[in-house]
């Protein structure tokens, strides 16, 4: 070794024997190293040219996070397209595919001017098929597209070319048994959306295509024309004038309320209302006689009023369920369409800090419209004068119910839950009590009225109504129309943790079937309806 080399060396080996310098010093390289390692996982499979039209990658995320891509149109949601493209071209995919029957097709995607114009998410360790879709449908899109394995984006209308399919050639990064697209390409699945799934433009609600009302003024009375028409001008302008409704009618701008001359319960083919913006390519703007509805983010405040009764209650109303039927959400909106507040049978202080102020009462007080239950003893029962009795599917009310129980009222149970004994042990013994608590009410109950979770979720005006009426209240229809359009409340989970598998076995399930078949003879014993006939086994 030369005498140049020697004495930099001898440096080093001095000052590594002093301990506390040593010690810290291979500290710091330590937690370099692993910084280093943590960078380079959120980059894996990013490096080398990929033709991305210069968009640098980012780092994992979990795809609940909702942290939306870079884009050069900007951030999170970028337009809602009232239409689908009528396309030609191939449309098959390969042989993997064959039993995923919404499969479209892969296409080109360009960052500068995306397929899907939607929300995007991104998930580099997790991202599955289910799950992309899954978020997407939650937010009302009709398309969700997959694209490098790990990113997933969701639109209304598909604005790019066919590519051919082995151009998405990319496994999802959660699932390797499924392709999620490609370096610029798209494998792109049409969803079908559940009834209750909202479309959305930005952070307004497309609620649909209505006939001109007969009095126009009167059922939207404020309106003004607006040049190059674009659902961002109108949706804005309402938005300032504190309406609930932005509608558009070609180059007019109308504003206002759901009111009984105009409450959006007749509903007409999009067809109708397919009039290009003059502002917006891609949006429809409706016409004189067809008006495209949205609605925005203000508050209708014709229903947020609510009061202890006035003087103390005759009789004691239950609103009865077994829990995770949809107890809570009931009361949201009974208080809502009545005005008053309902208590409840037990003191629950998360409820009463979100605005169920009945829940401070004990439940004798008279003082609210009806009681919270989920006692099922006959001496519980016989207690209440009368009783609105709320039943759900008992595949859905036992999985909300053990999310509750293990994540909170709009939380979730882990997947350590879910594939551990707690699962199996809380079926075992709460589903015999599921059609036990029917039961009970039915053979003690002094005068019940039973409402399906389902029929009403479909039908709320209606069923709402009948449930006011059987309270012994007048029917506020302004009221009811204010509650359609703010129904979920703050007790409404996100899907965007839903179980990717059935989480039922076949012994849970045949034994769930049998006490479904009990409750639907026990109802019609009654001269009731059945059960819905979705929770029957097939």
């Amino acid at each position: 070794m030369s005498p140049l080399m020697a004495k930099p060396l001898l440096k080093i080996q001095r000052y590594f024997r002093r301990k506390p310098v040593r010690f810290f010093s291979l500290i710091l390289l330590y937690l370099t190293a692993g910084s280093l390692v943590f960078l380079h996982s959120g980059f894996v499979g990013d490096s080398g040219p990929r033709a991305r039209g210069g968009r640098d990658a980012v780092g994992a995320s979990e795809m609940g996070s909702q942290s939306a891509l870079p884009d050069a149109r900007g951030l999170g949601i970028i337009r809602r397209v009232f239409k689908e493209s009528r396309r030609s071209g191939r449309r098959y995919g390969p042989p993997w595919r064959q039993k995923a029957t919404k499969y479209i097709g892969c296409y080109i995607d360009d960052t500068q001017k995306r397929a899907l114009r939607g929300v995007s998410f991104f998930d580099y360790k997790k991202m599955t098929v289910f799950r992309c879709q899954d978020n997407c449908a939650e937010r009302g899109y009709m398309y969700a597209g997959l694209e490098f394995g790990a990113e997933c984006y969701c639109g209304h209308k598909i604005q790019a070319a066919n590519a051919t399919e082995s151009e998405c050639n990319m496994e999802c990064k959660g699932e390797k048994s499924n392709m999620c697209g490609g370096a610029n390409r798209l494998s792109i699945y049409r969803l079908e959306l559940s009834q209750e799934s909202a479309r959305r433009y930005g952070s307004a609600i497309f609620k649909g295509c209505f006939h001109r009302p007969d009095n126009v003024t009167l059922a939207l009375p404020f309106s003004a024309v607006i040049q190059n028409m674009s659902v961002d001008k109108c949706v804005d302008m309402c938005t300032e004038r504190e309406k609930s409704l932005a509608v558009l009618a070609g180059d007019r701008c109308h504003c206002g309320f759901p009111t009984p001359v105009f409450s959006l319960h007749e509903l007409e083919n999009e067809d109708m209302c397919l009039h290009r913006c003059h502002g917006e390519e891609f949006e429809s703007c409706g016409n004189d006689e067809y008006f495209v509805v949205y609605q925005t983010q203000v508050q209708d405040n014709r229903c947020m009023d609510r009061h202890l009764l006035p003087t103390r209650a005759k009789r004691l109303v239950a609103l009865a369920s077994f829990p995770g039927a949809g107890n809570t959400w009931a009361r949201h909106l009974i208080e809502l369409a009545t005005g008053f507040y309902t208590g409840s049978y037990y003191f629950d202080g998360s409820l009463y800090n979100k605005g169920f102020k009945g829940e401070r009462d004990h439940w004798r007080s008279g003082r609210t419209i009806c009681i919270k239950t989920h006692e099922s003893g006959r001496k519980e029962i016989e207690a209440f004068d009368s009783s609105i009795l709320m039943i759900r599917n008992p595949y859905k009310a036992l999985m909300a119910e053990f999310n509750r129980k293990y994540g909170g009222h709009i939380g979730f149970a882990s997947q350590a839950h879910w594939r551990g004994k707690e699962w199996p042990e809380f079926v075992r013994n709460y589903a015999p009590w599921w059609a036990s608590h029917t039961l009970d009410w039915l053979n003690y109950g002094k005068n019940v009225h039973v409402v399906h979770f389902e029929v009403l979720k479909k039908d709320l005006f209606s069923k709402l109504k009948e449930m006011v009426q059987f309270l012994g209240l007048k029917v506020s229809e302004d009221r009811l129309l204010c509650v359609e359009g703010q129904k979920d409340g703050n007790f409404k989970r996100s899907g965007l943790r839903k179980l990717e598998y059935d989480p039922y076995t076949a012994e849970m399930r045949a034994n769930i079937d049998e006490l479904i078949r009990t409750v639907d003879a026990a109802l019609k014993k009654r001269k009731m309806s059945g059960v819905p006939g979705e929770y029957m086994p097939r």
